[in-house]
């Protein structure tokens, strides 16, 4: 019986099948845990500490996604198929989602506007990411 990742992987779709590399697994995982310490250092910029933290969410959402045997089509589906990757809820996602829309509109349109809330939700949905990945 397919999975429900399985549904979004084919010709023209969201997924694509690859199989799983280790080294490429680490990689990811070291760079997002990297990433993640260096997006709690206050004395950054809070835009820059948005960037960390963003990257390190994606890095560390591609690894989950990378560790089934699937390689994303956009940034942004590796947040949506956290429940399905990681068994993540919907306040994981949820962060992320709004995050990668704030990304979007820095880097697209320049209208980057984030507070220390935001950045501090950022930081803990990506640390439950880290929690949520096989060690």
């Amino acid at each position: 019986m397919p999975g429900p990742l399985d549904n979004l992987f084919g010709p023209g779709k969201q997924l694509q099948l690859e199989a799983p590399d280790a080294q490429e697994f680490a990689g990811l995982v070291r760079s997002g845990i990297a990433r993640l310490k260096d997006a709690r250092n206050t004395s950054l910029a809070l835009e820059s500490r948005f960037d960390l933290a963003y990257n390190a969410a994606h890095s560390l959402s591609l690894a989950a996604l990378r560790r089934l045997g699937y390689r994303a089509g956009n940034r942004y589906i590796v947040f949506q198929v956290l429940p399905h990757t990681l068994g993540l809820g919907p306040e994981v996602w949820r962060v992320l989602d709004k995050c990668h829309n704030m990304r979007n509109l820095g880097e697209y349109e320049g209208l980057l506007d984030v507070d220390e809330r935001l950045v501090t939700d950022l930081i803990a949905a990506t640390q439950a990411v880290v929690d949520a990945l096989p060690k």
